[in-house]
């Protein structure tokens, strides 16, 4: 399942740029992290399609390659 809760694993809804958790009431950040050197990737969206790129690896990174990580606002 995709943007599922860290919490309780039910589906989150994207709400005013931030991700709900409507079973826990709480709101998280989404972040991405490149496989090979875990360093914050820029998300890049072009005609529907969605890549990554790591700026200190200098290249593009598959979206199925990702690590994926949520951050609870306020914390």
């Amino acid at each position: 399942m995709e943007n599922e809760c860290p919490q309780c694993k039910q589906a989150m809804q994207w709400r005013e740029g931030e991700y709900v958790c409507q079973v826990c009431q709480q709101h998280y950040l989404k972040h991405a992290y490149c496989p090979t050197c875990q360093s914050p990737l820029e998300k890049l969206q072009a005609c529907g399609s969605v890549s990554y790129f790591c700026h200190t690896c200098n290249e593009l990174k598959s979206k199925s390659a990702v690590q994926i990580a949520y951050t609870a606002v306020g914390q």
